[in-house]
């Protein structure tokens, strides 16, 4: 076997950290979108409960709930999480985060997003790198 100068060991070696980087990131995001979902309901207006309620995080492989904002239902795709807000029973959340004639806005959705998403990324860089490290 002719000697290639350490390529296939390189290799093995890069597609080991890109699995253990999928791995190593699946908790940090699951924990971070749920973080996130957090600070999305604490700040929703506080009605029946209802929107609250709705607020949904969806891992990856599964579909997001029918009717919810933003996008509608869609299967998540891998090394992803979804949070929407709004399913079957409310679909009203996009009114209550941008207003209309008669109602005005109530953000909670987006403001809750840009309040938790540092904190997830930050999570989601060191269970990264760290499995990065460690891939074998």
């Amino acid at each position: 076997m002719a000697d290639d100068g350490g390529l296939s060991k390189f290799q093995r070696r890069i597609r080991a950290m890109i699995q253990a980087g999928k791995a190593g990131a699946e908790p940090a995001l699951a924990q971070g979108g749920y973080e996130i979902a957090e600070a999305m309901e604490s700040l929703a207006p506080e009605d029946e409960g209802d929107l609250i309620g709705s607020i949904a995080v969806t891992l990856a492989g599964h579909a997001t709930p029918p009717y919810s904002q933003p996008g509608g239902s869609h299967v998540v795709p891998e090394n992803q999480v979804a949070i929407t807000a709004g399913n079957a029973d409310v679909r009203y959340p996009h009114l209550q985060e941008y207003g209309t004639k008669y109602h005005p806005a109530q953000p909670f959705f987006w403001p809750g997003f840009r309040l938790a998403k540092p904190r997830a990324e930050r999570r989601i860089k060191r269970a990264l790198a760290k499995a990065i490290r460690e891939a074998k």
